[in-house]
């Protein structure tokens, strides 16, 4: 059986299955493009739940393997040269995972390359763009009366979101015909703006029609109806 136990996270969280991918997440749009792409995969994995009601992500087990204390990261006991691996940031486990096991990723080098593009293009610009329209739509920055703030990340959602559907108005997915990577970056994040952000109207999400049909086509897939939920809340 495969001993993590020189790894201090493991002491916070008791890996049942040491043979096992374990994950420590939870259920945001970041946490889930990892239960997703592992549900994908088919890969077996152990999910942990790190609260952040109980401040896990300032544990010293968990910055033991996240010294930046975000979600999501891994622990795999198979890891290159059969030694563990940790990881942390959703991009890099993404990429990790697509070449451990050759899936949702192009074999050829400028598919390959063209794919990881769109991975940094959620990573740099959909991801921390509506993040912070959601704080300040939802969250204590709805308060602020200067509007600003807000309207400019508006205004950069609504770019970003017109790059995107311009991009996917001949293609099934971002990447074509193949389902990617890219998408399981991506979409989560469109989903979560819409949904748990209720920026939606503020957007104008209406005027991205491919977007919204990619949309509809990603959260059909079962393995995604599956890692939106995982790891279970408490």
């Amino acid at each position: 059986m495969t001993d993590l136990s020189s790894f201090p996270i493991t002491k916070k969280w008791p890996a049942q299955h040491p043979d096992r991918l374990q994950l420590y997440s939870l259920p945001t749009p970041n946490g889930v493009k990892v239960s997703i792409m592992l549900e994908e995969t088919g890969l077996p994995y152990e999910p942990h739940l790190v609260s952040f009601e109980t401040n896990d992500q300032m544990s010293p087990e968990f910055l033991s393997l996240n010294p930046n204390n975000k979600i999501p990261a891994v622990l795999d006991p198979n890891g290159p040269g059969g030694k563990p691996l940790a990881l942390f940031e959703s991009g890099a486990i993404l990429l990790y995972l697509a070449e451990k096991t050759g899936k949702f990723i192009p074999q050829d080098a400028a598919g390959r390359y063209q794919t990881i593009q769109w991975v940094m293009f959620q990573m740099g610009g959909i991801g921390p763009m509506f993040g912070q329209l959601g704080f300040f739509n939802k969250f204590a920055g709805k308060d602020y009366e200067d509007k600003r703030p807000r309207n400019r990340y508006v205004n950069e959602s609504k770019r970003l979101l017109g790059v995107l559907d311009k991009h996917l108005a001949d293609r099934a997915w971002i990447m074509g015909d193949s389902y990617t990577i890219a998408d399981i970056a991506t979409f989560p994040w469109v989903r979560n703006l819409i949904g748990f952000y209720e920026a939606g109207e503020l957007v104008g999400f209406k005027d991205f029609k491919n977007v919204a049909r990619v949309l509809e086509a990603f959260v059909a897939r079962p393995a995604v109806t599956a890692g939106l939920t995982i790891p279970k809340r408490g």
